[in-house]
């Protein structure tokens, strides 16, 4: 925190006001304070500005004359403000959110009272007791966890918080000790937050965008890492409540979903270039759009439950959008903090130092330098999917999207959660004050899903 008042990095109003990427005030002096070759051309700039050029591989120095004193301005602001993001989080976060919420959650409760969702829960209890074995058979919390993890497999996200945050409501039901989190809630939480994906759509349009030779190169890598870090969460929880890993069904279904990934991937690696970019783009939208579909349907096709329920097909969807709101409100001053708290962690200039000191480490570990030049994605991950984001874009554009600090910082992006940020959304959501070891398992899974994506990555290109 220190550098918040030695005035040699970031100026207090930056941190309470400034927005991100706006210039950062470091000094101000008066104009005979400044060397004269400084002075003589600021005085004679149209604009009564001078840019200086130290480094090209950060924002350059500029000196602005204004009123008898020249203002120094020197990098751009890494995050927004304390107040901007207040107006940020409500803004583009949580009205967003609150959207998805209250469209997928009026689609949930028609398939509920359609009974759609318990036959799911049927055909998939015999598993999900053998991984939550405190969950009783049938239970409603079994189609919604379904429905989330399908949705965070076809990189769904709008719709994967909804069913999740369904999950948890659901999950909380069973939980005796309410302000604690369950066995079930934790590794529910674990295994979303482990991130696997099978269609990493927003990561290659982000390549497209950055003119990648081949956008979708990284989505095999990225498939990898993610699902060594779901089978290392499962592990890792699993050992911590004593799950019998040695259930039939549980192997059958495990062989499965590994069977289901390698045919998926051979036929997309048969594609040639435009057609993986077609499928990858399309797979997922299609899906959603026949869910949405299906359940319109089939609610319109047992309408007569409905009228068992006294409702309609509307009045439920609306029931259902309105416990979304609900939702949407609660977890707020959850993220709000969560968000803030991570504001104040970057602008202080701490995450720079953290990231420059492990950098220096490991360059003198004598690992690869395009390695370390992707590590600030890895290590923001955590905290901040759009702060992640912001360095991933950073890396294309500084060292081009088929370098191999690109597509690290790719892996990177797509293989795990916002750690922090789903810690705050999913148990807020609850009430949950003790979320137990579910933080630390997290934390340790991003590490495992990290070390992976450089071994893969490294393997690969």
């Amino acid at each position: 925190m220190a550098s918040l008042f030695t005035g040699n990095s970031y100026t207090i109003d930056s941190v309470l006001n400034g927005k991100k990427d706006d210039p950062i005030l470091i000094d101000e002096k008066f104009a005979e304070q400044l060397p004269v070759f400084i002075k003589d051309s600021i005085t004679k700039a149209p604009d009564q500005t001078m840019i200086i050029n130290r480094d090209t591989l950060n924002t350059d120095t500029t000196y602005v004359y204004k009123n008898k004193t020249v203002k120094i301005y020197s990098g751009v602001q890494k995050s927004d403000g304390l107040l901007p993001t207040c107006k940020s989080t409500l803004v583009d976060l949580i009205l967003p959110l609150i959207a998805y919420l209250a469209f997928f959650c009026g689609l949930m409760e028609l398939l509920i009272i359609s009974g759609a969702s318990g036959k799911l829960a049927r055909v998939l209890s015999p598993v999900f007791v053998k991984v939550f074995p405190s969950i009783p058979k049938n239970h409603p919390s079994i189609s919604y966890m379904t429905l989330n993890f399908a949705a965070n497999f076809l990189g769904l996200d709008s719709a994967a918080t909804p069913f999740g945050l369904k999950a948890m409501e659901s999950l909380q039901e069973l939980n005796p000790e309410k302000d604690k989190a369950s066995d079930a809630q934790i590794m529910f939480m674990c295994l979303h937050a482990s991130g696997l994906t099978l269609i990493a759509t927003s990561i290659i349009g982000y390549r497209a965008a950055a003119n990648a030779a081949n956008p979708a190169d990284v989505m095999l890598p990225c498939i990898i890492t993610s699902f060594i870090g779901t089978i290392a969460a499962f592990l890792i929880v699993g050992i911590k409540q004593k799950i019998n890993f040695k259930s039939a069904s549980l192997v059958a279904t495990l062989m499965a979903l590994i069977a289901a990934i390698i045919g998926l991937l051979m036929y997309v690696n048969h594609l040639d270039l435009i057609g993986k970019n077609y499928f990858t783009t399309n797979l997922s939208a299609l899906i959603l759009l026949a869910i949405i579909v299906a359940t319109l349907i089939l609610s319109f096709m047992k309408e007569a439950k409905f009228t068992e329920a006294k409702t309609t097909v509307f009045d439920a969807f609306v029931s259902g959008a309105n416990n979304g709101v609900k939702t949407g409100v609660t977890i707020f001053p959850y993220v709000l903090g969560m968000l803030v708290a991570i504001s104040l962690f970057r602008n202080s200039g701490l995450f720079e130092i953290i990231s420059n000191g492990l950098g220096f480490v490991f360059s003198n570990m004598g690992v690869n330098k395009e390695i370390v030049d992707a590590l600030p994605v890895a290590l923001l991950r955590p905290f901040s999917s759009a702060g992640s984001r912001g360095f991933l874009i950073d890396s294309m554009n500084t060292f081009g999207a088929d370098s191999l600090t690109g597509r690290l910082s790719s892996i990177f992006q797509c293989s795990a959660e916002s750690t922090f940020y789903v810690i705050a959304v999913y148990f807020g959501s609850v009430n949950i004050k003790n979320t137990r070891y579910a933080l630390p398992t997290m934390l340790l899974v991003d590490v495992i899903c990290v070390i992976t994506a450089i071994f893969v990555a490294s393997w690969f290109f």
